[in-house]
């Protein structure tokens, strides 16, 4: 999309993941209740929305998000991206960013060879490290439920400025400890579909603002 590609992905997701910090991620959906609920995230406030491609379902779904997000000006993202044709689906569709479950150093610079934001899947110090050394700033701590909200504690100090979406198992009870514990965003697949869910990440979000 126009513009994005002269952002640096630090300055991508910062800009989008400030006054709401969530991702919504849109897997399972056909592409007509992918697209309802992209607009829905939209609506609420949310910015980033992901749409995995592990399937032919996701891929279509994606499709039908990538054209609703071009005729509103939307930024629109590829998931569970695994390979560099991956990386081409989902540029050649005009998303703006992609997203790993790994860390692929392949599939980063794949994203970075097309101005696409990618943001890779880590869960030790030595992914952490690595993706960071190849300009990943904003990196997806996966899976976060298993890593436990502790992980993002131990990570700020050899760490300090890596930014990490805390996504896998976050909902409405552990939204809040896991922004409380050094997370900066998370990504949550319920968000837009679990009214429970989305309040609980408007008060964080509130919470957030205001400190």
């Amino acid at each position: 999309m126009e513009g994005y590609g002269v952002m640096t992905s630090d300055e991508f997701f910062t800009r989008h993941l400030s006054s709401t910090p969530v991702i919504a991620i849109l897997r399972g959906f056909n592409p007509a209740e992918a697209v309802d609920f992209a607009n829905t995230a939209w609506e609420a406030g949310i910015e980033l929305v992901e749409v995995p491609i592990q399937d032919d379902k996701g891929r279509k779904a994606l499709e039908a998000v990538a054209r609703e997000a071009q005729q509103r000006g939307k930024p629109c993202g590829a998931g569970t991206v695994l390979t560099e044709a991956d990386v081409e689906f989902a540029y050649a569709l005009g998303c703006v960013f992609t997203v790993s479950p790994g860390f692929d150093p392949t599939i980063l610079k794949a994203a970075q060879d097309r101005n696409l934001h990618h943001l890779p899947g880590v869960a030790t110090p030595s992914e952490v490290g690595h993706a960071q050394s190849l300009g990943a700033i904003w990196q997806k701590a996966f899976p976060s439920r298993e890593l436990g909200s502790t992980w993002f504690n131990s990570m700020k100090g050899p760490f300090p400025s890596v930014k990490f979406v805390a996504t896998g198992g976050i909902d409405a009870t552990n939204v809040s400890e896991f922004l409380a514990a050094g997370a900066h965003a998370v990504g949550i697949g319920t968000a837009v579909t679990d009214p429970q869910t989305l309040v609980a990440v408007r008060q964080t979000t509130g919470r957030k603002e205001s400190q």
